[in-house]
């Protein structure tokens, strides 16, 4: 996962273990998508480096994912937005009570068929070679979630990822990687495993233990977007490239700022009164001063 491939909140980055391709995913809700040309311009940035092969020849896949519970809205925001993508994700595993509240992410666990239909509307909007993908999570009876994975095959789904945590369990609470080797020997489509990503070392540990087709990770890639390439911590290049594509390409500054104060959470050296000082930038300028004087690196 190269570094240039953050862009927007809520980003998570795939591997497969086999061929080494990497795919990043965008987080937005539809139902204000379809709406709001604010909403889209803010919520979805790319450029034509987010899908180029990296140096070594590695294909890329640049798939955006919605929060939905409605079918026609769905699809509408997967047709709008697939000149840019090759798919399109739905998120069935938010665990946060306002996704609750409004019927989406992890609510959708309980209603298997209105997850198949929005598939299908979704797969009907696009053409072939665009992919239609869940991330799900596991139910405390593995037997539900075999079903519910069974529904959506049913439906003509892609793939799907695992995160191996049910929809009450923090983060804290170690994921079940167990539950997702037994769901992934039962399916007929492409499994990838999510939960606790961290190290390139935790892609393959992970890889080796569930038998899946690809690891994704998600806070991980927020806090070290060259995990894929093997880095640990996020390596001062990666600071470099970010920023450098941060002003080819523009994206509002708040992202940007988030992006980068993730980016740099883990990485030595960063003093409280430096972290106060980026934190205290008010432009991509500010923002650009002070990686030159931090790392002496020119943008």
């Amino acid at each position: 996962m190269a570094c240039e491939r953050v862009r927007v909140r809520n980003d998570h980055g795939m591997h497969n273990p086999e061929t080494g391709g990497h795919g990043i995913v965008h987080q937005q809700h539809a139902h204000e998508f379809i709406r709001s040309h604010i909403a889209r311009d803010s919520d979805f940035t790319t450029c034509p480096l987010e899908r180029q092969p990296t140096s070594d020849g590695r294909e890329h896949a640049l798939i955006t994912q919605f929060a939905s519970s409605d079918p026609t809205e769905f699809a509408r925001a997967a047709e709008l937005i697939a000149p840019w993508v090759d798919g399109v994700d739905l998120n069935c595993g938010c665990p946060q009570s306002w996704a609750l509240k409004e019927g989406i992410g992890c609510s959708l666990m309980e209603n298997p068929e209105l997850v198949a239909s929005m598939v299908r509307a979704a797969k009907s909007s696009l053409e072939p070679s665009k992919s239609v993908s869940c991330k799900i999570r596991i139910h405390k009876d593995l037997s539900q979630t075999k079903r519910w994975i069974q529904t959506l095959e049913a439906a003509g789904v892609d793939f799907i990822t695992i995160h191996g945590r049910t929809r009450s369990q923090r983060s804290s609470t170690p994921p079940d990687f167990a539950a997702i080797k037994v769901l992934k020997e039962g399916a007929t489509v492409p499994i990838l495993a999510n939960g606790d990503v961290y190290t390139l070392s935790d892609v393959e540990k992970i890889a080796t233990m569930t038998g899946v087709d690809g690891v994704m990770a998600a806070r991980g890639i927020l806090e070290d977007p060259a995990l894929f390439a093997g880095h640990d911590v996020t390596p001062t290049e990666c600071v470099q490239k970010f920023i450098a594509h941060a002003v080819r390409c523009p994206i509002p500054f708040p992202l940007v700022l988030h992006h980068f104060s993730e980016m740099t959470v883990r990485m030595p050296g960063m003093t409280k009164q430096e972290r106060k000082r980026m934190m205290n930038c008010r432009d991509l300028v500010d923002l650009i001063d002070f990686v030159e004087d931090k790392w002496r690196l020119r943008v």
